[in-house]
This record gives C-alpha cells, sequence and structure tokens, in this order.
C-alpha cells in the first residue's frame, strides 16, 4: 500500500509539473512565430511594399484578391497587410473599391499560418486527419466566401456600399490603440532577437522612394528612460538611443537575416509543437479528456441547442481581439483538434469569431489616419469586417450551408491517405495558383479572361457531373455516368503517390549504396594502408 501511495505521489507531481512546462512550451511556440512573421517580412517585405505600389494591377480585382493572398504569405501576418491597405488609403493613394479584393486576400492568406502547423502532427494518421481538416475549415471558409463575395462586389458594390453607410451615420475620431495583451507577454524575449521597422514597407508601398534601401532591421529606438528631462528641455522631440537586439550591428543583407531567422524560428516552432502535442496527448487522456470533451463540445439543451454555436463565435472573436492575432488563436487550437478535445462542430464557429476579432486590427490602423482621411480608412477597415460578418451569414446559421466542414474533412481524409498532399496543398493554394493568376492578370483582361473562363466552365462541368452521378446518374448520358473512361491519373492520386513512393525508395537504395561504396573504399585503403597487420593476422 505504501509502495502504491508513493508511486501515485510521484505521478501527481509528475503532472503537475507538466502543466507549467505546457505554458513555457506554448509560450515559446507565440515567440517562434511572431520571429517566423519577422523572418518572412526581411525576406520579402520590400518585394510586398513594391506589388501594392502596383496601383495599375490592384485596380483589377482578380489581380488585388491575388496580392492580397501573396503579401499576407510573404509577411506572414494578416495584421501588417491590412495596416498597409489602410494607409495606402488614407494617403490617397488607393481607393475603396480597389483595397477590397485586397482585404479579402488577406484574409486567405492569413489562413496558411495554421496550415503550417497541422503538418507538424502528421506522424500520427488520425490526428493529422483531424489537425488538417481542422487548419483548412478556414481556408474553405475564405475562399467559398471570396467566391461569392467577390463577384456579388464587382457587381454591384454591396461592401463598399454597407461600410459608407456605416461610416456616415459613425461620429469618427482619432482613437488610441488597444492594448495588445500578446505583445506585452512576448517582446520582452521577441525584441532581444530581432526588432523590425515595419514604416519602410508601408513607405516603399507609398512610393517613397528614400526608404527603398533602407534595412527593415531597427537601428534607433525610442526610449523612456530621459523622457521627462528631454520633454521639459526640448519640449515635445523624441529621445532616439541604441536598440538592443542581436541583430542591431549585423553586416548582413535583410535577406540573409530573414533567411537564418526563419530556419531558426521553423525549428524552434517544429519542436515546440512537437513537445505541445506529446504533453496534452500525456494531460489530456482518460477522464480529463472526457471532461473537457463535455465542457468544449457539449451543446446547450432544447430549444437553445443552437447558441452554443454563436456563444464559440464570440469566444473566438473575444480571444482574437486580446492577442491581436488570428494566426496565433487558430494555430493554438489546432493541435487541441489533432488530439480530439476540440471538434470540428465547435472548431468551426471559433475559427469563424477569429476573422471577426481579426478585423479589429485594421479598424485601430484606420482610427490612427489623418483627420481627412479617417472616413475612407475606416470603411477600407469596414469592408474587412462586413466581409468576414456577411461569410458567417453565408456557411453558418443554416446546418445544409455549412460546406466548409465538409470540404475540410475530405481535405483531412485525403491528406490522411496520401500525406504529401498536404504539401502539395500549401505549395498550389497559397503560392502557385495565387503566382498564376497575377501573372495572367499583368498580361491584361484579354488573356486572363481567355484562359480563365474556359476554366472556370470546365471546373462548373466536372462539379455538376459528380453531384449528377451521385444523386441522379440516370439524367447523364451513359458515358458520363462515370469517369472510367479517362486514365488513372486524372481520376485517382494513386498513381503520384506510387511515383513518389518508388522514388523515395530510389534515393533510399542510393544512399545505402553509396553507403557501401564508402565503406568497401574504407577498408580497402586500410588493406593497403596496413598490408603486415592483416598478413600477420
Amino acid at each position: 500500500m505504501e509502495i502504491l501511495s508513493g508511486q501515485r505521489v510521484k505521478k501527481v507531481i509528475f503532472t503537475l509539473f507538466k502543466i507549467p512546462f505546457l505554458f513555457l512550451v506554448l509560450y515559446i511556440c507565440v515567440c517562434s512565430l511572431d520571429l517566423l512573421s519577422s523572418a518572412f517580412q526581411l525576406a520579402g517585405g520590400k518585394v510586398a511594399g513594391n506589388i501594392f505600389q502596383e496601383n495599375a494591377i490592384l485596380s483589377n480585382p482578380v489581380a488585388g484578391l491575388v496580392v492580397g493572398i501573396l503579401v499576407t504569405v510573404l509577411v506572414q501576418s494578416s495584421s501588417t497587410s491590412t495596416s498597409i491597405i489602410v494607409s495606402l488609403v488614407s494617403s490617397g493613394l488607393l481607393d475603396v473599391k480597389s483595397a477590397i479584393p485586397i482585404i479579402m486576400g488577406s484574409n486567405i492568406g492569413t489562413s496558411v499560418t495554421n496550415t503550417i502547423v497541422a503538418l507538424m502532427q502528421a506522424s500520427e494518421r488520425e490526428e493529422f486527419k483531424r489537425a488538417f481538416a481542422g487548419a483548412t475549415v478556414h481556408d474553405c471558409f475564405n475562399w467559398l466566401s471570396v467566391l461569392v463575395l467577390l463577384p456579388l462586389e464587382a457587381a454591384s458594390g454591396l461592401l463598399r456600399r454597407l461600410s459608407q453607410a456605416a461610416v456616415s451615420t459613425l461620429q469618427l475620431r482619432n482613437g488610441e490603440d488597444a492594448p495588445e495583451l500578446l505583445k506585452v507577454l512576448t517582446e520582452p524575449l521577441t525584441q532581444l532577437i530581432i526588432q523590425l521597422d515595419q514604416s519602410v514597407i508601408t513607405a516603399i508601398a507609398t512610393g517613397d522612394q528614400s526608404e527603398r534601401n533602407k534595412s527593415l532591421v531597427k537601428k534607433w529606438c525610442q526610449t523612456s528612460t530621459f523622457k521627462v528631462l528631454i520633454q521639459y528641455c526640448h519640449g515635445n522631440n523624441t529621445f532616439l538611443a541604441d536598440c538592443r537586439h542581436l541583430f542591431v550591428d549585423c553586416t548582413l543583407s535583410d535577406l540573409t537575416i530573414g533567411l537564418i531567422l526563419l530556419l531558426c524560428s521553423l525549428l524552434v516552432l517544429c519542436s515546440c509543437l512537437i513537445l505541445l502535442v506529446k504533453l496534452l496527448n500525456s494531460l489530456l487522456k482518460g477522464q480529463v479528456a472526457t471532461a473537457i470533451n463535455k465542457i468544449i463540445n457539449t451543446d446547450f439543451s432544447y430549444p437553445f441547442t443552437w447558441l452554443a454555436g454563436y456563444l464559440a463565435v464570440l469566444v473566438g472573436a473575444g480571444m482574437t481581439f486580446l492577442v491581436q492575432s488570428s494566426s496565433v488563436f487558430t494555430s493554438a487550437i489546432t493541435p487541441l483538434i489533432g488530439i480530439g478535445v476540440i471538434s470540428m462542430e465547435r472548431a468551426y464557429p471559433l475559427t469563424l469569431g477569429s476573422n471577426l476579432g481579426t478585423t479589429t486590427t485594421a479598424l485601430l490602423a484606420a482610427l490612427a489616419s489623418p483627420g481627412d482621411k479617417l472616413a475612407a480608412a475606416t470603411q477600407v477597415a469596414l469592408c474587412h469586417f462586413f466581409f468576414n460578418l456577411l461569410g458567417i451569414l453565408l456557411w453558418y446559421p443554416i446546418p445544409a450551408t455549412r460546406l466548409p466542414i465538409r470540404m475540410a474533412r475530405a481535405l483531412g481524409n485525403l491528406t490522411a491517405r496520401y500525406r504529401w498532399f498536404a504539401v502539395l496543398y500549401l505549395l498550389v493554394c497559397f503560392l502557385l495558383f495565387p503566382s498564376l493568376v497575377f501573372v495572367l492578370s499583368m498580361a491584361g483582361w484579354k488573356v486572363m479572361t481567355g484562359i480563365g473562363v474556359p476554366v472556370i466552365i470546365l471546373i462548373i462541368f466536372v462539379t455538376t457531373t459528380n453531384i449528377l452521378q451521385v444523386r441522379r446518374p440516370d439524367c447523364l448520358p451513359l458515358t458520363l455516368q462515370n469517369w472510367d473512361f479517362l486514365p488513372v491519373w486524372m481520376t485517382s492520386l494513386q498513381p503520384m503517390d506510387d511515383l513518389i513512393t518508388r522514388v523515395i525508395l530510389c534515393c533510399g537504395k542510393s544512399r545505402g549504396k553509396i553507403f557501401f561504396i564508402r565503406k568497401h573504399t574504407i577498408t580497402s585503403v586500410c588493406d593497403v594502408m596496413m598490408p603486415h597487420h592483416n598478413n600477420a593476422s
């Protein structure tokens, strides 16, 4: 009995030790996400600024959409991209009509972070299926909302009119930024590693040529050490001092520093996520997991069963407002979805609420605009809010319209079977497809329409045929009742999976041969150098 009680005490102490360690790992994980954003800004921030400067391209709504996606993927922060858009509008370099598609694109681009986080659970098939589905539900919601609202906006100006009506009824005045609780916690660590001057990206985007050759790495920082003395002696002059971070005196280029930070932050992020999943698995199991599942995933009793989902939307919006980052919030719940603590039905409204909460960033940036540009900048920020709100009204209230959940589950099942598909999905959705559309948009409307319209017609035809094959095959011609007449590689990913498997096996065999040749060569050299020893033996 004494041995059993001693083991129980050790188990309880070990479990209690895991809890602060869990929070420490979570803190380092969030800091690495912040550093990852800084790394992307260093590597691609000036490119993003140059893209925003091309106003002729941005007048095309489709080009504006893909610019929003690419820029947000480059800087890994929808907050940064939306703030740049608001700055462009407030400076008069971009009109509200052109800014709306870019805002939609930034909404899509920000969901790449939690999709990357889901890849860290690829080792466990079932966990990976749930985690990837939970991450891509954000992507599916954004893409579906854009497919409906972008043509509607181009045809009727719905978001522009709604935001204009809201601005005209509000008594606007410049306000102060809301406190960013996450920054208060993470900046003591992240600012010791790197500090960035994000105004350089905004200046390049607004056409300030003097900032083009300036480094994003901050050299001079405002300090409050002698704030009272300076204000007394020099009025409102700002006192600057040398910044204190790891790269302050570094002579490397922004790209080199960005790549170094990118590799380090990805390494730390991957390690923290693996540890986080293992800790959550060890803590949230058995009766604990059952209890948490009941608390998080249980609906209210009839007739208020619908209320739990809307409460989750409010929780997601509130948490995102507090941390001022939808990427951090959605990335934090992705491992919980993977281990089964949060169900897809509950993760979906939390994600939708996070989409609403992140709109406050653009609104706060707008409220800092000059008085004569305050209305236009606020209108852009409100367009961001109305886009997400209308998306929620489209894809959440009626259970039959919750297509993002079904689409995300299908993607989760696909990636559980073919794990390489997750990487392909990331590359195609967030890099290759937007880049291709951007190139076509630069070629002009005629080229884009000539290629885009047939592709859209083909997609509609295939989708309609698939639905009819399942529900009403008798309505189709005999040939189209299945896809057996097509080559296998056009209807299944199995041939691609077989090819990838063969390539990996060939690489493994090649490494084995190289190892054998090296070993044989070393043995031969030893025989030549020590012949007497070998003869003696």
